[in-house]
C-alpha cells in the first residue's frame, strides 16, 4: 500500500540494514439510543460483524477437521544479493516474530490492559485492532495507540511498524468517536451520495484516523443486499443499514469512492466480506452453520470486490460463512477454493487476505483455536484477526509448534510474513 507515514516510520529499518553490513566489512454495538434487537425468526443479531466489536454491555458468544491439502509450497526467503529488502528482513526474524507479523490482536479502543500489553510484547505480536467503542476523541486514542505500539516494539528485534486497525464504517459500526472524530453516517446513507462527495468525506475520515495513529480501516462493506425488502432479513448487513446499495453496480461505485478517499489520506481500506454476506438471514457472529446457498464462483455480486482489486486495494477480508455452491465443505477462512482459487487466481489479487474475527464468532466454535489458526494459513490466508489478545497468544503458539514440525507449513508462514513485510515496506 502507498503510505508515506509508514515509509517515514520505517526509515530506521532501512538505515540499519544498509549501514550495519558496511561497518562489518533490519467486525458491534448500536449508536447511542435504541439498538436493533435480535429476531429469532430471521437470525438477526445485535452484532453486525465479527470484526465490529461490541460494547461492554453487549453479550458476546463464547467459542468452544480435517485440514485441506497444501496447493503449493512457496519458496523460503533467502539473503542473496538479488533478494528484496523484505526478504532479507524476513530472514532476520525468529519464527515467533514471523508469526507475530501475520496476526492481528484485539485490544479495547479505550486502552490495552497490562495483560494485553504483556501478551503483545512477550509473544512478538506485530499488529493490533482497536475494538469496542470509545468516545474519548483523537488525542486520547493516539495515546492508546502509542502505548500499544510500544508493546509491539518491545517484542521485536527489527523495529517493524505495526498495523493498527479499527472498524470505522459509520452508522452502527463506528468504534472511534469524540472530539476530532466525525459522526459517520451508515453505509446506506453514504451510498446515496455522489462518488465525489463520498470520496471527499472518506478522505476526511481517514485523516482523523491517521491523526490518531490508525493506518488500517476495516471498511468498506462490499456486500450487496438484493433489495430493500430483503434488507431487514439480512442479519449481518441489511438489518443494520451497512449496505451501500442494492445492486452490484451501485455498490461498486461507493466501494471505489470510499477506498480512494481512505488511500489518498494514507489509511489502507479493507474491502469486506468476500465473497459476500448480503444474501444470508443469519449472522456468523451469533449463529453456527451460516450458509450462503446462492453465490457462485462467477457471481455478479462479486463485482464490487473485483473492482476493488483492480483499483489496487491491498486488503480483502473473507467472511466466516459457508458457500454451498462454491465450497460446501469449508467455511471461507478454511477454503483454498475461495482464497487461492477465487481471490488469487480469478481476481488476480496479490495483497493481504485477512480473516474476519475467528476468536469470538459462533460460526467458528466447532473448532479449537489452534485448528482455526492453522487451517486459515493452510488455505491461503495472510493475516489472522482475533479480537482477544489472550486467544491470539494461543494461536501464535499453535502456529509456532506446527511450523516447527512441518517444513511445508513453515514455508507458508514465511510466505505470509513476506507478503506482510512487502506491504509494510512499500
Amino acid at each position: 500500500m502507498k503510505n508515506t507515514g509508514k515509509k517515514r516510520a520505517l526509515t530506521s529499518i532501512f538505515f540499519i540494514w544498509l549501514v550495519v553490513p558496511c561497518l562489518a566489512l533490519a467486525g458491534c454495538s448500536a449508536e447511542q439510543g435504541a439498538a436493533p434487537m435480535e429476531s429469532s425468526g430471521t437470525g438477526q443479531s445485535t452484532l453486525p460483524s465479527a470484526s465490529s466489536s461490541p460494547t461492554s454491555n453487549t453479550p458476546i458468544p463464547q467459542p468452544s477437521a480435517t485440514s485441506p491439502s497444501l496447493k503449493s509450497t512457496p519458496p523460503s526467503p533467502t539473503t542473496s544479493p538479488e533478494t528484496s529488502s523484505a526478504q532479507q528482513l524476513v530472514a532476520k526474524l525468529s519464527n515467533e516474530e514471523k508469526i507475530g507479523q501475520i496476526l492481528m490482536a484485539g485490544i479495547p479502543a479505550t486502552g490495552a490492559s497490562t495483560q494485553d500489553r504483556a501478551n503483545i510484547s512477550e509473544n512478538s505480536l506485530g499488529n493490533v485492532f482497536l475494538k469496542g467503542r470509545s468516545n474519548a476523541g483523537v488525542t486520547a486514542t493516539k495515546a492508546v495507540v502509542q502505548r500499544a505500539t510500544q508493546a509491539v516494539e518491545e517484542g521485536q528485534s527489527q523495529g517493524i511498524v505495526p498495523w493498527v486497525s479499527t472498524d470505522q464504517e459509520g452508522g452502527l459500526v463506528q468504534v472511534l468517536k469524540g472530539n476530532g472524530f466525525s459522526r459517520i453516517p451508515s453505509g446506506k446513507i453514504q451510498g446515496s451520495w455522489s462518488a465525489q462527495l463520498l470520496e471527499q468525506n472518506a478522505m476526511s475520515w481517514a485523516r482523523e484516523l491517521s491523526k490518531a495513529g490508525i493506518n488500517v480501516n476495516l471498511a468498506p462493506v462490499a456486500d450487496t443486499v438484493p433489495s430493500a425488502k430483503f434488507a431487514p432479513s439480512n442479519a449481518p448487513i441489511g438489518y443494520f443499514g451497512r449496505e451501500f446499495a442494492f445492486t452490484p453496480q451501485a455498490v461498486t461505485e461507493s466501494v471505489r469512492a470510499f477506498s480512494h478517499g481512505m488511500r489518498k489520506a494514507g489509511v489502507a481500506p479493507v474491502v469486506k466480506h468476500f465473497p459476500g454476506l448480503g444474501r444470508m438471514t443469519k449472522n456468523t457472529d451469533v449463529a453456527k452453520n451460516v450458509t450462503d446457498t446462492q453465490t457462485t464462483r462467477n457471481d455478479s455480486y462479486l463485482e464490487p470486490f473485483k473492482a476493488a482489486v483492480a483499483d489496487g486495494n491491498d486488503w480483502v477480508m473473507v467472511s466466516n460463512a459457508y458457500y454451498s455452491k462454491i465450497d460446501p465443505a469449508n467455511i471461507a477462512p478454511f477454503s483454498s477454493t475461495i482464497m487461492r482459487g477465487m481471490l488469487r487466481e480469478d481476481l488476480g489479487f496479490t495483497g493481504m487476505i485477512i480473516s474476519d474475527d475467528v476468536c469470538d464468532a459462533a460460526q467458528l466454535s466447532p473448532w479449537s483455536l489452534a485448528t482455526r489458526a492453522t487451517r486459515f494459513f493452510e488455505a491461503g490466508g495472510t493475516v489472522l484477526l482475533c479480537v482477544e489478545s489472550s486467544k491470539t497468544v494461543i494461536m501464535a503458539k499453535a502456529l509456532n509448534a506446527k511450523a516447527a514440525q512441518d517444513p511445508a507449513f513453515a514455508k507458508l508462514i514465511d510466505a505470509a510474513a513476506l507478503k506482510v513485510l512487502e506491504a509494510k515496506l512499500d
